[in-house]
């Protein structure tokens, strides 16, 4: 499904994501190592074992990333002109390898551009859930998004 474009969005829209994703032990190793984040609660079980958490957390930004990527295909596949930033990164609760996540968007605003015509600026609230839907991360992502194409707009 492509993307959709700036006039699509509007402030109050929320998008429950059909994609989850289950977390494994491979994601959160490999994520640590391609980050050069060395840090035993990731990627040592021994370690992790004697802490309050009694077992490997996942490395928060793979969490941040894949939270932002299951939203890609239902909002912003091929539409994006870049991302401007992101802000409010909460995790409040652990993901733990072997937790399947689900994330729901809010469309918190849109506003247009006032240097570039053809585009317009979309702010997002992801949240992710595990499995027993506890809320385990939230961000806000301000994204440039493209417009219609000039012939396409009286299509929508």
């Amino acid at each position: 499904m492509a993307g959709l474009y700036y006039e699509d969005f509007e402030p109050g829209r929320v998008f429950d994501h059909a994609i989850t994703r289950t977390v494994t032990e491979y994601d959160n190793m490999m994520f640590s190592c391609l980050t050069m984040n060395p840090q035993p609660l990731h990627i040592d079980r021994h370690f992790a074992a004697k802490t309050e958490f009694g077992q490997p957390l996942v490395n928060s930004l793979f969490t941040l990333g894949l939270m932002i990527g299951i939203t890609v295909a239902d909002t912003t596949l091929g539409t994006t002109i870049a991302n401007l930033g992101m802000s409010d990164i909460r995790f409040p609760k652990p993901v733990f390898q072997g937790d399947s996540l689900r994330v729901q968007t809010l469309v918190v605003s849109k506003r247009d551009s006032r240097s570039r015509p053809e585009a317009g600026l979309v702010e997002f609230e992801h949240k992710a859930f595990n499995q027993d839907d506890v809320e385990v991360a939230v961000c806000r992502r301000q994204a440039f998004m493209r417009r219609r194409p000039k012939g396409d707009r009286d299509v929508a």
